[in-house]
């Protein structure tokens, strides 16, 4: 779970030294050698040999007269300890542990958010550990602060596209931030634009247009500078913001355009999900009729596309990617699992309760968190091959459901809860202490209103 690694501090002496006890110590180990040299030159003609000669050869020496073993703690206490004093040491803390041990126990409880008049919410991504930032299908933009319970509406920004009726219906699907954690990139007031957001102040560093003709789906950023986005178009657009250029007293928004924009070559496809595979520099993208295309970060070049075994075309199909070389892809029946070097599936796995699909999806490590149609967090264990069990009762798997009183229906609209209205998790994420999860969404059918926010924590 921890690991710290002590340095050493080097010194003649210490404060606390007697010279006395150090020059006994030093005549003694000093007898005991001339004592022991003595006896081998007598005892020359017969010679024993320890067996464990040969294990102590395959040890790594350098690590052994570097002291590494020896000054190496595994001990949480000594984590916590040597964090609390800053002093000058290696400290590794594994965060899959934490997240695993207050899933097994059943530490989490369901925290309700409320917020009013406000539809479907369709992303989300922690700002720091107080706040939230969200994105809706009523196209708000709205950041909640976890302390306060309070929540505010970012204004969005205008580019040269006007805003149309059909954007207020579409909403944002999209929230995402940037490695160094300066930038949020999402929709402007025109569902075909990107704007982008200074961090922590959110204030407004430039809006991107001319790329797409139809609503932006998802965007995913290559590094602090370069982002990708994709549209119901077909489209793909490399973006370059420039953060640097942006004055802070610069009273109006700079509108870039995109340095490359590309069409699918398969075309007529809603490109729905977008993800960055930092390892083999490659952009995947999965579109709703199916099929998974492949880009290179490089050239911004297609390189191939796969057919999906996922059977019918599915519109809310979703892609999630680690850093352990592998792809998972949700869709109605289950959720696919696929080796990110050949594109070849590895397992299927079946929902325990799904009839409604997989809406959500991401990875912590070796742990893929599902979220469901019908309210659930699902938790799978890549590792051993099978859902995540509970360490209180034996032989029950882990599962966060919502509540039954998470989403009352609205008075002005009397829709009713039911099967195909009832509150699906359409976004998820896990805090940077990744002990607290933020899942929230709404109603499943397509002409029901209402959301629900929830933190469990």
């Amino acid at each position: 779970m921890a690991e710290t690694q002590r340095v050493s501090s080097y010194g003649r002496y210490p404060s606390c030294t007697n010279r006395s006890r150090l020059f006994r110590r030093n005549c003694t180990n000093l007898l005991s050698r001339i004592y022991r040299h003595r006896h081998e030159e007598q005892d020359c003609n017969f010679m024993t040999y320890d067996s464990s000669d040969d294990e102590m050869d395959q040890l790594d020496w350098e690590n052994v007269i570097g002291n590494k073993y020896f000054r190496t703690s595994f001990n949480i206490v000594d984590y916590v300890k040597s964090r609390e004093s800053n002093v000058r040491e290696i400290r590794k803390f594994n965060r899959e542990y934490s997240s695993r041990h207050v899933l097994s126990f059943n530490l989490l409880k369901e925290h309700l958010i409320r917020l009013g008049k406000v539809d479907k919410v369709l992303s989300s991504q922690w700002l720091d550990d107080r706040h939230v930032v969200f994105g809706t299908k009523c196209h708000k933009l709205m950041v909640y602060d976890v302390k306060t319970r309070n929540s505010i509406r970012v204004p969005l920004l205008q580019g040269q596209s006007r805003e149309d009726e059909d954007d207020a219906l579409f909403g944002i699907h999209s929230v995402r931030i940037n490695a160094t954690r300066t930038l949020l990139a999402t929709v402007g007031k025109s569902s075909q634009e990107i704007a982008v957001y200074r961090l922590p102040s959110l204030d407004p560093v430039c809006v991107g247009g001319q790329a797409h003709g139809l609503p932006v789906y998802d965007m995913c950023w290559l590094d602090d500078e370069f982002l990708v986005s994709c549209s119901q178009d077909a489209k793909m657009a490399l973006w370059r913001v420039d953060n640097t250029s942006n004055e802070a007293n610069q009273l109006s928004t700079r509108f870039i355009q995109p340095v490359s924009a590309k069409s699918d070559k398969s075309m007529n496809q809603w490109l729905r999900s977008i993800v960055f595979d930092k390892a083999n520099n490659e952009i995947s993208v999965v579109s709703t009729a199916g099929y998974m295309h492949i880009w290179s970060a490089g050239n911004f070049k297609q390189k191939m596309s796969r057919k999906l075994c996922i059977g019918q075309t599915y519109r809310d199909i979703c892609l999630a990617g680690n850093e352990n070389g592998l792809y998972a892809v949700g869709c109605r029946p289950y959720t696919l699992l696929m080796d990110a070097r050949t594109l070849q599936p590895i397992k299927k796995i079946q929902l325990r309760f799904g009839r409604n699909g997989v809406k959500s999806l991401s990875f912590h490590d070796w742990i893929l968190t599902i979220g469901t149609g019908n309210g659930t967090l699902e938790f799978y264990d890549i590792k051993a091959q099978k859902y995540l069990e509970s360490a209180v009762n034996p032989g029950q798997l882990v599962m966060l459901r919502r509540s039954r009183n998470s989403m009352p229906p609205d008075e002005n609209r009397n829709v009713q809860i039911s099967l195909e209205n009832s509150p699906a998790i359409l976004t998820h994420s896990y805090d940077q202490s990744c002990m607290r999860i933020f899942a929230a969404g709404g109603p499943f059918g397509a002409d029901s209103y209402g959301s629900y926010v929830a933190l469990w924590q």
